[in-house]
């Protein structure tokens, strides 16, 4: 059993607008956009069931379209927790764990739309993280902790934005955003 942490060099996972996220151990690799029209948006979430999934006090996601998702190894070594009703929709949420260390990949909802919310920490090219996928948007602001700003030029909403409602605005809210 391998008990040491995967830890690849900063921009060797990265090619032509795709880069790798990995779990913790390294059993599991995939393959996603990080940028294009498959890229649907980069975002912190406050919500109850994201901070206790996350055992944080928010998450970043990056949002993407589930068919530019590619596996480069593990797809069987992942295990899936459906949470019946979540707190943000009332729909049932799969969350897709490494089986191995626990690390949490990626999360999908019933009304996803084809959707995936990779987590940001998975990417295995840190520098992406306040670049390419710096996030665009918090949502559940009015959930935040008081100790945690996210910045000026992130669109804030204290609710939800729906699957359908990211999907329908993702251009309007990319054309607001600041660029850095």
């Amino acid at each position: 059993m391998n008990t040491q942490g995967y830890f690849p060099l900063g921009g060797s996972a990265v090619s032509a607008g795709r880069a790798t996220a990995t779990c913790y151990c390294g059993a599991v690799q995939l393959e996603l956009p990080v940028e294009g029209e498959d890229l649907y948006t980069t975002a912190i979430c406050n919500c109850t069931d994201c901070r206790k999934i996350t055992a944080s006090t928010f998450s970043s996601i990056v949002a993407v379209a589930d068919r530019s998702v590619k596996f480069v190894r593990g797809k069987d070594n992942l295990t899936k927790f459906t949470m019946r009703k979540t707190i943000a929709s009332g729909n049932s949420m799969d969350s897709h764990f490494c089986k191995t260390c626990g690390t949490l990949m990626y999360r999908c909802n019933t009304e996803s739309n084809g959707i995936l919310a990779l987590r940001i920490g998975t990417v295995d090219d840190f520098a992406l993280q306040a670049t390419k996928l710096k996030p665009q948007m918090e949502v559940f602001c009015k959930d935040r902790v008081p100790w945690v700003s996210c910045g000026p030029d992130i669109l804030q909403f204290d609710g939800n934005v729906t699957s359908q409602g990211l999907i329908d605005n993702v251009e309007v809210w990319k054309s607001q955003i600041p660029k850095v």
